[in-house]
């Protein structure tokens, strides 16, 4: 007799910032709330606990060192 295999339910949730898809195993309570990890960090940058090779692989160590230039010469010129 042959085993059955067991059906994995999956939901589909969009973030409601950036438009982004992804799967979950669970049902989410408030669907509406969810918001990916990367939208999370943007909106709590003093938060973001990431080692600096994740950072670099997904470019935001070069785009906080620009805004920090920016800021610099901001304040120089001033």
């Amino acid at each position: 007799m042959a085993k059955r295999k067991k059906e994995k339910k999956t939901y589909k949730y969009e973030c409601s910032l950036t438009g982004e898809s992804y799967i979950l195993t669970e049902k989410a309570e408030n669907p509406d709330e969810l918001m990916s990890v990367a939208s999370w960090y943007d909106m709590n940058a003093e938060m973001d606990d990431r080692p600096d090779d994740v950072k670099k692989k997904l470019g935001l160590k070069a785009e906080i060192q620009a805004e920090a230039e920016a800021a610099a010469t901001t304040e120089t010129q001033e």
